[in-house]
């Protein structure tokens, strides 16, 4: 038991015994606490003395090593302990716990190997989910399996989700409708104030502007938001030259030490001041005592994966309206505080209400190997809030069955598991294993743990200079990071000497899909998988022959290497033997838009040696020509008027009845080349060679048999006036429309309709000069309504054409009036 009457008086204070009870009788709830209510301290606390708990621990969940350790520290400090005692920590490279401990803080990631591991939580009477808004993945996997585990295993276990921007509606859902417990009000008043950033303006310009106006007319320290590194480097500089020594500068992201992290949230020193210029690490659970200024860029840099390419790329965007407000929480955290955002304030209704999960946008790879260790193949059968997008599932799958991690049922095999052991990507934790039968288990452990640890080693695009300095950087991180390897490596390693070219020879087992060769000049290169990269020609890895590929950004079209290290064609063969083959091949040649024949010696996309071959013929010349098709867009296939208005005529009748009629749009014929045009293209070599009557009689014959009679009465190709003359229907756009001279519609009483009168033409109605007059679904409304302003209108402009004052009882026509009448 702990004395409660010693915890200080804080927001939260007066919901603790509600989340107590709540969690006595439901097992499961929610808590909505603004920033500076203390959820992250005194809640964990509370339940220490909760008689449900018995001598369970209480497991609390942050994003961030960073707030881990400092969740960890105010709660110890509370106690009048150390860390380590009653409170611990658990975290990658660092953990802090005892056979005392009973809060145990953890990183997210941590907590998912806890639960696979142990899926009872043998020991653990409850688990928080702190700062739930911010949607990481790990934490969407752990509370999925935590509400697994206590519907099937534990029905004694608690699972309270906490967060100062809560989705509500989600969460509770999720949750099953638990309790809602909300802390209102923070500890103490916020001033929120917008300066707009002028266009065209650079963010750190904008900030130092904006610190140093704050740092002359207000009191106390600022914490500045700023979406990443290379924004917080360029701020600092600019700041040292403008401030003395009572003045800290101190930059607070992910790739600094934890001993430069600490250093950043410690408070000033008497008689300083502190400018904290922080990523979104310093956005939750965690309070930098002095600061009352928080100055927000409105930014963050989030990543976004492509699945098609295997590639994450970091995007500059918005911040959410939640990030947005705990950032100005964080400058009423100890006293009254003033937020001073950089943007226009009506811009803050546009922005996003949460941030993006996670789950939707990131490599799945790591998942879907967790999944199946867990015997799940369908993610439907636990409890997401969001389900992942199925083509990242797709080919997050693709890779695994690659690496050996999954058969092809999807189940995980002996590799697989032992690569879900190892607590690392499974691109990197394939390269460990593999390397480990040549005796490499320990080099390809360390270049592992380089790769997912930012910082260590240096910044330098070269992997093998990277490694080189890993080995033997000072530094307690470094040492740990080292250690960590070396239990990677355990028992899979058989003692080998250092080799040069070692770093490339280790990521072609991680990274075979993305060997890149030299093709375009210096720099340019083209990977396995047929994507291009590029490195700054600058680089000494420039003129590199090959690459192997680790990390790179950007589109597809424009991907930037960020780290690689060198190869040759003998690494590849001796480390995939059979990748690289020579046969021979069909294929759409883009520059003279033909399909040619070579025998190539190839590895994946990256061509080798190849020779010509004679012209070849073929199904597999037109499907060759499909893939071509594919490549550069239905847009170049030679579609006359006929099969073009076709294409449209069925296409409306799918956007307007559906099913069975086919999807005429490009992804839908793309995806059925081989229904519609592979077979009525069998002479086809070339685009030159395409027959535009099998382009017709392809699309036609995506549609039923029986539907085929159907076409010319539901969506008829023409419109005959009552003058007897044939309009075309064009079908282009969201409804059917005739385009007609109005003389023409004279005595005509119905509105002009098709698909058996159920379906009314839009009618753009024009004058003899084929000019536009009149726009109209109901045209007896128009001959009884605007007809008199147009036709006083016309009358002056074409005095020989018929323009009656009652034109539904007037002749249809298509001439002039004859001279003299």
């Amino acid at each position: 038991m702990i004395d409660l009457r010693a915890l200080p008086e804080l927001p939260v204070s007066h919901v603790l015994p509600a989340i107590g009870a709540a969690l006595a009788t439901a097992r499961r709830a929610a808590l909505s606490a603004p920033p500076g209510a203390g959820k992250t301290t005194l809640v964990p606390l509370h339940l220490l003395n909760e008689a449900w708990r018995g001598d369970g621990r209480i497991i609390l969940l942050e994003p961030r090593r960073l707030a881990a350790r400092a969740a960890a520290g105010r709660m110890a400090a509370l106690l009048n302990q150390n860390v380590g005692e009653t409170v611990g920590y658990r975290m990658r490279l660092d953990t802090r716990i005892s056979t005392r401990t009973r809060i145990e803080v953890v990183t997210e990631g941590v907590f998912a190997r806890m639960i696979l591991d142990d899926p009872e939580l043998s020991g653990v009477s409850a688990v928080i989910f702190d700062e739930f808004h911010e949607r990481s993945l790990d934490a969407d996997f752990g509370l999925a399996l935590a509400l697994d585990v206590q519907s099937a295993l534990r029905e004694d276990l608690r699972i309270l989700v906490m967060s100062a921007t809560l989705d509500v509606a989600g969460v509770v859902a999720l949750l099953d409708n638990p309790p809602l417990i909300e802390s209102m009000g923070r500890g103490f008043p916020i001033d929120i104030r917008h300066q707009d950033r002028p266009g065209g303006e650079r963010i750190e310009e904008t900030m130092t502007r904006a610190i140093i106006d704050a740092h002359r007319t207000e009191s106390g320290s600022i914490l500045a938001f700023l979406p990443g590194q290379a924004e917080i480097v360029r701020t600092a500089e600019r700041l040292r030259e403008r401030f003395d020594a009572t003045t800290v500068i101190a930059p607070l992201y992910g790739n600094l030490s934890q001993k430069e992290q600490d250093a950043a949230i410690r408070p000033a020193a008497p008689g300083t001041r502190k400018i904290v210029l922080a990523t979104s690490i310093a956005e939750t659970s965690i309070t930098i005592d002095g600061v009352r200024i928080v100055i927000d860029s409105g930014l963050q840099r989030l990543p976004v994966f492509e699945a098609s390419t295997g590639i994450t790329r970091l995007e500059t965007v918005r911040v959410s309206r939640a990030s947005a407000d705990q950032r100005a929480g964080r400058a009423g955290r100890t006293e009254p505080g003033i937020a001073i955002r950089l943007w226009h304030q009506g811009q803050t209704a546009a922005m996003p209400a949460f941030t993006p999960p996670q789950i939707l946008s990131t490599d799945l790879s790591g998942l879907v190997l967790d999944l199946a260790y867990w015997g799940v193949q369908d993610t439907r059968a636990l409890g997401f809030m969001d389900q992942p997008p199925e083509t990242t599932l797709s080919e997050a799958r693709a890779l695994l069955l690659q690496l050996g991690a999954l058969d092809r049922d999807g189940g995980l095999t002996a590799r697989g598991r032992e690569m879900r052991d190892m607590a690392l990507p499974p691109r990197l934790a394939a390269m460990v294993l593999s390397s480990g039968e040549t005796g490499h288990a320990r080099e390809a452990a360390m270049m592992a743990v380089l790769l997912t640890e930012q910082g260590l080693g240096g910044t330098s695009i070269d992997l093998e200079d990277r490694l080189r300095r890993f080995k033997s950087e000072r530094g307690e991180r470094a040492e740990a990071a080292r250690q960590l390897a070396g239990r990677l490596a355990k028992g899979r390693d058989r003692m080998v000497a250092d080799e040069p070219g070692l770093a490339g020879r280790l990521l072609i087992h991680a990274f075979p899909d993305r060997i890149a060769l030299q093709r375009g000049g210096r720099g340019r290169f083209v990977m396995a998988n047929g994507r291009g990269a590029e490195i700054a020609e600058t680089e000494r890895l420039a003129s590199s022959p090959m690459l192997v590929i680790a990390d790179l950004t950007g589109r597809a079209a424009q991907a930037r290497i960020l780290a690689a290290a060198e190869v040759t064609r003998g690494d590849v063969e001796a480390e995939l033997p059979g990748a690289i083959r020579t046969d021979d091949q069909t294929f759409f040649d883009r520059q003279s838009r033909q399909v040619r024949a070579r025998r190539a010696t190839r590895l994946g996309a990256i061509v080798f040696d190849e020779t010509p071959l004679p012209r070849p013929s073929g199904e597999a010349v037109t499907r060759a020509l499909a893939e071509g098709i594919r490549e550069i867009g239905l847009e170049q296939l030679p579609f006359s008027k006929e099969a073009t208005q076709l294409r449209e005529r069925i296409g409306f009748l799918y956007r307007s009845i559906g099913a069975p009629w086919p999807d005429m749009s490009d992804a839908a014929l793309m995806s059925r080349m081989e229904d519609w045009f592979i077979p009525y293209q069998t002479d086809a070599r070339g685009l030159s060679d395409i027959s535009a009557g099998g382009l017709s009689n392809g699309l036609l014959a995506l549609v039923p048999h029986e539907l085929q009679r159907d076409l010319a009465r539901l969506a008829p190709t023409h419109f005959e006036a009552p003058t007897g003359q044939r309009h075309p229907i064009q079908y282009d756009g969201e409804e059917p429309t005739l385009t007609i001279r109005v003389q023409e519609l004279f005595g005509l009483k119905t509105h002009p309709a098709i698909a058996g009168g159920r379906l009314s033409l839009l009618l753009e109605l024009t004058s003899p000069a084929h000019r536009p007059i009149q726009t109209t679904r109901d045209l007896p409304g128009f001959w009884a309504g605007s007809w008199r302003d147009v036709r006083a209108d016309m009358r002056g402009r074409y005095p020989r054409h018929p323009w009656p004052e009652k034109p539904e009882e007037a002749p249809p026509t298509t001439r002039a009036k004859p001279r003299g009448t």
